[in-house]
């Protein structure tokens, strides 16, 4: 497949590219004009922009994939909207270009609380995060909604705590819920769902989280 990248320079996008191009995809990744960018690789296509809060730009970006993945989301409390501006932008471009499949990344504490949840996680944590990050949720809801309301065949990931530690393939998912007792899971983990999704019809227009 042609697949194109957002947040190619971030902790998942990153792993998207590099596990894409070792499947044998060819990808083109989108980074901003001021970031550094040194990955090289003949199915490698690197597309500068300089941001993502307009479609124009990124239309060169999607214009003849078959798929879109983002990975794109605030580093930090502070960031701002960060993720719902930019998939807005990304969205439209994928609207005026015809691309259809789209996969997220969002976060687990938006999915639904499992039946069987710990009681450490449902009257603990989960309350615990969700005031800790509010506005990274506040716009990671906002992103959700508009995805969910685009015309595009949609696959939202929903990971619980992020880690840096190696690609296992080995998980845990529920396509339209959350996975119980599901503490943390790797960026390379995560990546490696996002492009499994696209091969997997029962994830189109689903949210799934995924933990170990």
């Amino acid at each position: 497949m042609r697949i194109t990248v957002f947040g190619a320079t971030g902790g998942i996008g990153g792993h998207v590219v590099r596990q894409a191009l070792d499947a044998g995809h060819k990808v083109t990744a989108v980074v901003r004009t001021s970031s550094t960018y040194e990955l090289e690789h003949p199915a490698l296509e690197v597309i500068r922009v300089p941001g993502l809060t307009e479609a124009e730009p990124l239309r060169d970006a999607v214009d003849g994939s078959e798929a879109v993945i983002s990975g794109v989301g605030a580093r930090g409390r502070k960031d701002g909207p960060v993720a719902s501006e930019s998939t807005r932008s990304m969205l439209a471009a994928m609207e005026a270009t015809g691309v259809r499949r789209f996969v997220a990344v969002s976060a687990a504490p938006l999915g639904p609380v499992p039946a069987d949840e710990s009681f450490l996680n449902r009257r603990v944590i989960y309350p615990m995060i969700n005031a800790f990050a509010a506005d990274v949720y506040a716009d990671l809801r906002v992103m959700e909604a508009d995805i969910m309301r685009s015309t595009t065949e949609w696959t939202i990931v929903r990971p619980p705590k992020l880690t840096n530690k190696a690609l296992t393939g080995t998980y845990r998912t529920e396509v339209g819920g959350t996975v119980t007792r599901g503490y943390a899971i790797s960026r390379a983990d995560v990546a490696h769902l996002m492009l499994a999704a696209l091969d997997m019809p029962a994830t189109v227009c689903q949210p799934v989280g995924l933990a170990y």
